[in-house]
């Protein structure tokens, strides 16, 4: 899964099974956005495709420019490498649902063949299946909801041979994907295009991710994608209503709440911590941080040892 780095693969831990060895790419799990710092799912992308089921509450999914409002009873589907994040539509309302993601080639193999050409190209390729609103009410949304919680019930019993059930059910689930294609609709064999403020701004966001600890500069930013720095303000914005530097900064955060759960041995102390984010003034970093986890460096340090070390503490930032 793309999480920007490995350091977020706990993205969704608060939950049930998983399971993502490239013997068996199926992962189910629960989501309880109130135990998440900013009680929100980041910015990502991946390569797996992934069905947001909603339990409880509602949400918010934003991706291909666009705002999706799902409440309980609802869902989405995401596909491949589709730029996507998780807001809850009201942060004192409890909001839970389950992500359920699979990587397409375990219904069809991993070589190139014609049964792949002939049933999974049109799906990953489909500009009408970046996203797809999935409701109770519409028969083909229904089943496609049906297949997926059966899906989740049996990675959560994992009784013998739930391996097998789980490819029959995504199976199932693939053929009623197909079922809405319409010749119209179905693309001929090209890949679904990503828009170029989405490329440019997942190539900036790498290019973040990277340096992110170095004093890096909107010009770098910029530089790296190969446009101005006022073109890089405006990708961002329509893309992700936030700007380059202020993308940094949360990811700095991100990655400073991470060292802090994860004892990372590298920082002594405060100081040493804001440094290795990519701060060289501890007063900036300290309001920075306070900006978006709502708390100083010193008091989440001490909110994280209070927490029992057996629930993981998931932190979206983004």
């Amino acid at each position: 899964m793309y999480a920007p780095d490995n350091t977020d693969a706990g993205l969704y831990t608060d939950g049930a099974a998983k399971g993502n060895e490239i013997s068996y790419p199926v992962q189910i799990q629960f989501i309880d956005l109130s135990k998440m710092y900013m009680q929100r799912i980041r910015w990502h992308w991946h390569p797996e495709i992934e069905v947001l089921l909603i339990t409880k509450g509602q949400i918010i999914l934003t991706a291909d420019n666009k705002e999706t409002r799902i409440e309980a009873g609802q869902g989405i589907f995401l596909n491949q490498n589709v730029m996507h994040s998780v807001n809850p539509v009201d942060a004192k309302t409890d909001c839970c649902l389950y992500s359920a993601m699979f990587d397409p080639s375990f219904l069809f193999g991993y070589g190139n063949t014609m049964i792949a050409g002939k049933y999974l190209s049109p799906v990953l390729n489909s500009p009408a299946l970046k996203t797809l609103f999935l409701d109770s009410n519409d028969p083909v949304s229904c089943s496609l909801m049906d297949n997926i919680h059966s899906v989740i019930s049996a990675n959560t019993d994992k009784a013998y041979g739930y391996e097998l059930i789980t490819k029959s059910l995504l199976c199932q689930f693939w053929v009623h994907l197909l079922g809405i294609l319409t010749p119209q609709t179905a693309p001929n064999r090209q890949p679904h295009s990503l828009s170029l403020d989405e490329i440019r701004v997942k190539d900036a966001i790498l290019y973040i991710e990277s340096h992110y600890a170095e004093q890096i500069t909107l010009e770098q930013i910029a530089y790296s994608v190969h446009i101005s720095k006022s073109e890089c303000c405006r990708c961002f914005k329509r893309v992700l209503q936030f700007t380059p530097i202020e993308y940094l900064m949360r990811y700095r955060i991100l990655k400073a709440v991470t060292m802090m759960q994860d004892n990372d041995p590298s920082y002594r102390n405060i100081s040493d911590l804001a440094f290795n984010v990519g701060f060289n003034n501890v007063s900036y970093f300290n309001k920075v941080f306070k900006q978006y986890v709502k708390c100083t460096p010193s008091e989440c340090k001490k909110n994280l040892k209070s927490i029992s070390e057996k629930k993981a503490v998931n932190i979206m930032l983004m």
